[in-house]
């Protein structure tokens, strides 16, 4: 399983890349392995500004459908438009083109709640 070190990580399976006061989101090795293969990710709270650990959006894999949470408060600023052709990149490259949203973050010390790698190992 792939943990890339220089990444924080949710207890609800979301990655998070720091940029500046942007973070660029998405689900996890693990949790693109358990969902299974993804067929559809809704997400349509682009420009919303949403509280951490509030849903903005949805992933369907073939056998469920499971919420996304925000990992950060902050504004969704971007959405992966590849997604709507190609969910499947959640399979194949989820730290990479399998990326979900972008937020401008609202409290970047919020950051400090989330978990490094090692700590996102041992919970999983």
């Amino acid at each position: 399983m792939n943990l890339p070190a220089d990444l924080k990580y949710t207890k609800e399976h979301e990655w998070v890349k720091v940029e500046g006061n942007i973070a660029v989101v998405g689900v996890s090795d693990y949790a693109q392995g358990e969902l299974g293969d993804i067929v559809f990710v809704e997400i349509d709270t682009v420009d919303e500004t949403i509280e951490k650990d509030a849903t903005f959006g949805t992933v369907e894999a073939v056998k469920t459908v499971s919420d996304l949470f925000m990992p950060v408060s902050g504004q969704i600023i971007e959405k992966n438009m590849d997604l709507d052709d190609e969910p499947e990149l959640i399979n194949k490259d989820p730290y990479g083109k399998g990326w979900m949203i972008k937020i401008k973050m609202s409290d970047i010390s919020e950051l400090d709640e989330l978990l490094d790698a090692d700590e996102y190992k041992a919970l999983i």
